[in-house]
């Protein structure tokens, strides 16, 4: 299957926590970071996650925030730090590919928020991705 999702990072499950609708799985990424993905319960019983199980994590990257530093007292559960290795700014929107242990993340933000951030290739970013943005796929 080809998805349209450029952001897709290798990994092993270390945990699944099921709620009653939801469950929270913990992944470890090929690079060593640890992420977190909030998904239906019913998912995560039909892709019979379990410690383990080899999956790659799925994020758009319109659902990718940056940060210049680790930010705390947040809600949101991944801060994956990186590199940036490229940044295409439009007439409304730019691109910021990341470099991050193990694999590449894109995110999509404004053109404002690039400048106002002070971006430019080689400076060291933080992706922010909230645990119900991760979608999960075995492989």
């Amino acid at each position: 299957m080809t998805l349209s999702i450029r952001n897709q990072l290798p990994g092993t499950v270390t945990a699944v926590h099921p709620g009653e609708a939801m469950a929270i799985v913990e992944v470890r990424l090929d690079g060593g970071q640890d992420l977190t993905a909030a998904i239906t319960r019913d998912a995560a019983e039909d892709l019979a996650l379990a410690p383990g199980t080899p999956v790659r994590a799925l994020v758009k990257s319109t659902e990718v925030s940056l940060a210049t530093h680790r930010v705390e007292g947040l809600s949101i559960r991944n801060q994956l730090p990186g590199a940036i290795t490229r940044l295409t700014t439009g007439a409304v929107m730019a691109t910021v590919r990341i470099a991050v242990p193990g694999g590449e993340l894109t995110a999509a933000v404004t053109k404002e928020a690039a400048a106002d951030l002070g971006l430019f290739v080689g400076s060291d970013v933080v992706a922010l991705v909230k645990a119900t943005e991760v979608a999960l796929a075995t492989t």
